[in-house]
């Protein structure tokens, strides 16, 4: 190797090694939260949230340091790793009160609970929380910009609600277990008296009336519900029902 060689071969080395040197600690915190902002952009959101976890460890506490924490949020968020959001969402709302990212981080939270929320058969614990959260975001923020979309989202969950305690009043129909119909369907009409299910929640507590032979009962309800029924075209079924058990009850009293 001749003179010049080794000369361009040193001055190589010594360039390579004075910028791996620049590591983390070398980069300010903002242009690690710019970084981080950039990833997040680009869908590169692993990268985003090492970033955004880095700025928090050298900046907490500071305005730059509660931003992280709200990316960091949505870098879980849009990664669709929604429970992991709502954990850092949390971490903002509780010790980062002053944020201006907290309305929009609280929101997201009922928004990560929601899309949580599975098919009504199955258990409904992350339906119940994203409805607590919807309501209390609605009694914080009553002028929010979110609410149009908070009351859509309460509407569609408290349908999910009524679907699945309905479906449980027509499985105890199928089982004979009329008294536990009853009140099953008392509790639909109770508590989601304002979904679509109501007119079928009148229609299961006249059949469950009727089939445990509370003939006079099932009659009133469904002269008091007539119209509602007529209207869902459900109340000729209806007489149909309680016509078939008087006939039952007649012909075994013979």
């Amino acid at each position: 190797m001749t003179k010049q060689n080794i000369l361009i071969t040193t001055a190589m080395l010594l360039f390579v090694s004075c910028a791996g040197s620049r590591g983390d600690g070398q980069i300010s915190i903002q242009e690690r939260f710019d970084i981080g902002l950039e990833n997040l952009e680009d869908e590169k959101y692993l990268k985003a949230q090492t970033d955004f976890k880095n700025v928090l460890l050298r900046g907490t506490g500071s305005d730059l340091g509660d931003d992280a924490q709200y990316y960091l949020g949505e870098a879980y968020f849009r990664n669709k790793e929604y429970l992991l959001a709502v954990a850092e969402y949390e971490k903002l709302t509780r010790r980062m009160g002053f944020s201006p990212f907290v309305e929009e981080a609280r929101f997201k939270i009922c928004e990560a609970y929601t899309i949580e929320s599975p098919k009504y058969y199955h258990d409904q614990e992350y339906t119940e929380k994203a409805l607590e959260r919807y309501q209390e975001f609605l009694d914080d923020y009553p002028s929010s910009n979110f609410n149009d979309e908070v009351i859509s989202s309460i509407e569609t969950l408290r349908e999910k609600l009524g679907q699945k305690l309905y479906e449980t009043g027509i499985l105890y129909l199928k089982l004979e277990e009329y008294e536990s119909a009853k009140m099953t369907f008392q509790l639909v009409m109770d508590q989601y008296y304002d979904t679509s299910f109501i007119n079928f929640a009148h229609q299961g507590m006249v059949k469950a009336l009727a089939k445990n032979r509370e003939i006079e009962d099932a009659t009133a309800f469904l002269r008091n519900h007539e119209i509602d029924l007529i209207g869902g075209g459900l109340y000729d079924e209806l007489e149909e029902v309680i016509d078939e058990m008087k006939r039952k009850i007649a012909k075994e009293s013979k």
